[in-house]
Order: structure tokens, then sequence, then C-alpha cells
């Protein structure tokens, strides 16, 4: 049986996402290949959008230490804070939401492939990728709570691609996110890269969400990183392979992270590197 969901007001979105991928898959002959594909292009039509949130992120990075100082100063005085904090963002022509737009134009597009795989279900459970749907998976597959390890079709859950997708999360948000302004901030950070990825693949596992969304979620979320870690390395500098520390100052450089900085001795000063020892020269006779 054909199952339909509603989608109401995503049904437009839906519609020319599923053309889309029937148009990719005439070619390319692979509906697991034609969702990675597909996530590409999004990715590439998204493009300046997410350019244009990283740099409104970066230039609230700038000023985070500048807002920080006027909390203090006005903490008791909102009134008074907020007009500084209108002020501070006209001197540096930063909007503060304009770092939210791209991502919520973009997140009705991420929901709409969900539905273009539960309601065309029946296409996607005779195709494979990879591993998915190859012989170990047919027979009696090995299953853990009634969910098999290995997927007999992109419309069954697959443990492998649950996990790599989890993987992927941590990932980005470890290492390919913003870096943070404070060490609270980044503590956060850090507690989230592992709790997201967690919760994602026990609800994908526990709701056996179909290979194909999950396939189409981790290519996605491949493509991010990468637009994300391009963006680090051109907009954010210096920024080293993999760099979650460093932080923009008002200032327009990185901030060394606290185990750069000067050790303290035990008297309380700073110590700081000894000078290297000149070599002595010969007195020539």
């Amino acid at each position: 049986m054909h199952l339909i969901l509603a989608t109401s007001w995503l049904d437009g979105i839906v519609s020319v996402l599923y053309q889309a991928v029937l148009a990719i898959d005439k070619p390319i002959g692979n509906l697991g290949w034609s969702l990675v594909i597909l996530a590409a292009l999004i990715r590439l039509v998204f493009w300046p959008l997410n350019t244009a949130q990283f740099k409104a992120f970066l230039s609230m990075q700038k000023i985070a230490p500048q807002l920080k100082r006027l909390q203090e100063r006005y903490k008791d005085d909102k009134q008074k804070l907020q007009a500084e904090t209108m002020a501070l963002y006209r001197e540096h022509k930063v909007n503060p939401l304009a770092g939210c737009w791209p991502m919520l134009v973009q997140y009705p597009v991420i929901i709409s492939v969900y539905y273009v795989v539960m309601n065309h279900r029946p296409d996607f459970e005779k195709q494979n990728w990879l591993w998915i749907g190859s012989p170990l998976s047919h027979g009696a597959p090995l299953s853990i709570f009634g969910h098999p390890i290995l997927a007999a079709s992109l419309a069954m859950p697959d443990l492998i691609l649950i996990l790599l997708y989890a993987l992927s999360m941590y990932f980005s948000v470890r290492y390919v996110s913003m870096p943070a302004t404070d060490p609270q901030q980044a503590q956060t950070q850090r507690m989230m890269a592992v709790i997201s990825p967690v919760m994602l693949g026990f609800l994908g596992w526990r709701y056996g969400w179909p290979s194909a969304m999950v396939l189409y979620w981790f290519a996605y979320n491949i493509f991010t990183m990468g637009q994300q870690f391009y963006m680090l390395r051109r907009y954010h500098q210096p920024l080293a392979l993999i760099d979650s520390e460093h932080v923009i100052t008002a200032e327009g450089t990185a901030a060394k992270p606290a185990s750069a900085k000067a050790l303290p001795s035990p008297n309380g000063a700073a110590k700081s590197k000894p000078p290297r020892p000149r070599s002595k020269r010969r007195n020539k006779r």
C-alpha cells in the first residue's frame, strides 16, 4: 500500500525534491547515490546563505568582549544596557538576527526529505547502496531489539549508517562549529557534541528511520562540514587543521587557548620562557 503522509504547507517542497531525486536517478540508476548528489546540490544552492550566516556569527563573536563589558557595566540598568547594545550593533554594523534566518530558510528543505522517503517508501524498498541491500543483509540477518543491523534496502533502518551519521554529528559540533567565545560556552559546546549524536542515534534506531533518510542527512552533514571547514580556513585565521579553541576577539585576531598562556611561577608572577644562551666564540690568537 502506498502511504501518503500529510505534509500541509510542505507539499510543494516535497514534490519538488521528489522530482529532483527522480531526475538525478535517471542517469545514475541508484536512489542512494541520487540522494547523496541531491544533498550536495542543496548545499550549493544554499552556499550564499550559509556564508552570510557564518559571517554574521563571526561579527557577533568579534564584539562579544565589548558586549560582555556592557552587560557588566549596566547590569542594574536594563534600559541603558539595551540602548548601549543597540549602539554597539550600529557602530559595528552587526545584525544579531542575521545568523538565524538562513538556518530557518533551510530547515523546511531538510525536514521535507523525511516526507519524500516516507511518502514514496515503496520506491526505496528494492534499492541498495554500498553494504545496504548486500547479500549479507538477506536471509536471517543479525538484529538488535527487533531491528536488523544491516538493512536489506534503503527503506529499512541500518545500524552502521545511523552510527556513521551520529559520528559525523559529533565531529561537526566538536571540531567544525564556530569556536566558543568563553570557557563556559566552550564546555557547553563539548557537551552538546556528545549529547546530540547520542540522542539522534537513539531516536533513529528506536523509531526505525529508513536508511534513505539517514543517508541523505549523513551526506548533507558531510558536505556541511566541508563548507564549514572551508569558511573557517578562509575567514577565521589563524586556524589549525582541527581547531575548536581559538576565538575571534574585538581586534580581529584569534585569541590563544588557555593552555598557550604563560604559566604562573610559585610566587604568583608570570613565568616567561628563558632566553636561549648565546654560543661563546673562541678568541682567536
